[in-house]
């Protein structure tokens, strides 16, 4: 099966699957029907010293991935049921992020899909 990002803002598809919102906070100016998610995995969040730090300075990006990848990597109770759902259907991690390439998003989907292939 396949995980897929998707920002916030952009509409939800029949091709989606299971939504995850994974940002710690919650989108501006987005109701809970307007998000359609079936669940916010705010244990996925990029945690706060991380994202002050980074703030989307692509300059900081290498190293934010390697930051945030190592968080990740800790928190395997947090992760685990995810991949197991993506092993069984389409899933889809949402976030507000504007910039999709360099986002938490993007990270967290590599980081699974390494996972996936094993």
């Amino acid at each position: 099966m396949a995980i897929q990002i998707k920002r916030a803002y952009d509409p939800v598809s029949n091709e989606d699957g299971t939504r995850y919102l994974i940002d710690r906070l919650w989108p501006r100016g987005k109701s809970k029907a307007d998000l359609a998610i079936d669940g916010w995995l705010k244990d996925l969040a990029v945690s706060d010293a991380l994202f002050r730090g980074y703030h989307h300075d692509q300059a900081k990006w290498p190293e934010f991935r390697d930051k945030y990848r190592a968080e990740l990597a800790a928190k395997e109770s947090a992760w685990r049921p995810l991949l197991g759902r993506a092993r069984t259907g389409e899933v889809t991690l949402v976030f507000a992020a504007k910039d999709s390439e360099h986002s938490n998003a993007a990270v967290l989907k590599e980081f699974l899909d390494e996972r996936l292939a094993e």
